[in-house]
């Protein structure tokens, strides 16, 4: 990875955790629940993901993911992005379709 991309993620990264930080409704419901006599640990976890673009790509149109086949029965496809965002959710695939 490279070194511009690593300071990217970081900014991002601290802009999510500001953003967090600085929410006065999260603020608000977190006092709330702390009057309540809880202690409150907030721990998010956040799945970024990165492609480059390829030239192709760009050109080619979007392909439409509602599209209906003449039979009636919807389209489905998945990508390999697709199955480590799935597994990242701990959904597993199977290739029997």
């Amino acid at each position: 990875m490279n070194t511009r991309l690593k300071q990217l993620m970081k900014e991002l990264g601290e802009a999510i955790n500001g953003s967090l930080s600085e929410s006065e409704q999260i603020a608000r419901v977190i006092s709330k629940i702390k009057e309540e006599g809880f202690d409150v640990f907030l721990v998010l976890e956040a799945t970024v993901g990165f492609n480059r673009h390829d030239e192709e790509a760009v050109d080619a149109p979007p392909e439409l993911v509602g599209t209906r086949k003449k039979n009636g029965e919807p389209e489905f496809s998945i990508n390999a992005h697709d199955v480590r965002f799935l597994k990242s959710l701990r959904i597993s695939v199977d290739d029997a379709s």
